[in-house]
């Protein structure tokens, strides 16, 4: 089974009620009717439902089952104007601002459904920037309780892959923070193992990637993922966490042997810290392509309730995964 199969399968055991806000997209229709159809989740589809009826009709989709909410037509719209205002008075927000944004930001308004419990999370991106994703997710729902930020991460599904826990990685910070300082890299560390548990119901075993290998480069860049790796072992106790490693010594046990003997993690690592954006991004991007692995993502962590980002560039298939994660994740709440 592909760990994504098993995903959907413990979501289909208690199923949650996800938004959908980018309805003009015809990915996020097509989305929507396979996941109505295996049963993953309710659906809230956020736009005008004549449009959204045409446009499945066009497409051949069936959207029975599915709830569509109209900002212009419903009648909650005071309490959402309401409840953003209390949010965010002490920004400046008035209640004219909050009802103009409510009407013209589909995804604010995906986010107040999940503040006022009308839904378990909401999936986006796949045609806004992450930053339009996240900014109303922070702004609304905020951060969890002890979480010191909000960090991305991919999952990776690695076919006929020996590496990780049977191929499946978490690959972070791959989609938000891009030079995240050593004591956010111990965050990262930490969130992203908390996800590896309860979206993959294995151990996570951490890597502090680096370009060097237990001191086999001298560089600044190297003592900021040493360092990450004295705080974590410090602030998370329980974390099995070791670098700094170079990506080989991480995943492959015979290079683990030679390079960093002795370590409780390398050569077996399945949740991969990189220094930065530009390694951890690029790299859940090569993986995808050039092993043909299944990407999913970036899902965000740290957040008080779920929503995630998606890759402009995602298949309909691939707002199905996340969708599902999402729900697995709504669980922990």
């Amino acid at each position: 089974m592909a760990f994504i199969d098993g995903i959907k399968e413990k979501a289909k055991k208690d199923r949650k009620t996800i938004v959908l806000p980018e309805t003009n997209d015809k990915r996020t229709l097509q989305a929507a009717a396979e996941i109505i159809k295996e049963k993953i989740a309710n659906l809230i589809l956020v736009g005008d439902e004549e449009k959204i009826r045409v446009g499945a009709e066009w497409l051949d989709l069936d959207l029975h089952g599915v709830k569509i909410v109209n900002p212009e037509t419903t009648p909650k719209l005071d309490t959402y104007v309401n409840l953003l205002y209390e949010c965010r008075k002490n920004k400046g927000m008035t209640p004219e601002k909050a009802r103009e944004i409510l009407l013209s930001d589909p995804l604010t308004f995906g986010v107040v459904m999940v503040k006022n419990n009308e839904a378990d999370g909401m999936v986006a991106g796949a045609c806004h920037a992450t930053a339009d994703t996240l900014r109303p997710a922070l702004q609304i729902l905020r951060t969890a309780p002890g979480v010191k930020l909000v960090s991305g991460f991919f999952i990776l599904d690695v076919p006929n892959c020996e590496y990780g826990h049977h191929g499946t990685f978490i690959f972070a910070d791959s989609g938000l923070n891009q030079d995240p300082t050593s004591e956010e890299l111990a965050a990262i560390a930490d969130s992203s193992a908390r996800s590896f548990q309860d979206l993959v119901d294995a151990k996570p075993i951490v890597a502090m990637l680096s370009h060097s290998t237990k001191g086999s480069a001298h560089h600044a860049l190297v003592d900021k993922v040493v360092e990450a790796v004295k705080i974590a072992h410090e602030q998370y106790p329980n974390l099995l966490v070791d670098g700094e490693l170079q990506a080989d010594a991480a995943i492959v046990p015979e290079v683990a042997r030679t390079k960093a003997p002795g370590s409780p993690v390398a050569g077996h690592a399945n949740v991969l810290i990189f220094p930065n954006l530009d390694g951890g991004n690029n790299a859940y991007k090569l993986v995808q392509r050039l092993a043909k692995a299944d990407a999913y993502g970036p899902m965000l962590q740290g957040i008080a309730r779920p929503v995630n980002d998606l890759s402009r560039g995602c298949s309909w298939q691939d707002i199905v995964g996340v969708v599902a994660l999402t729900c697995v994740q709504a669980m922990q709440f």
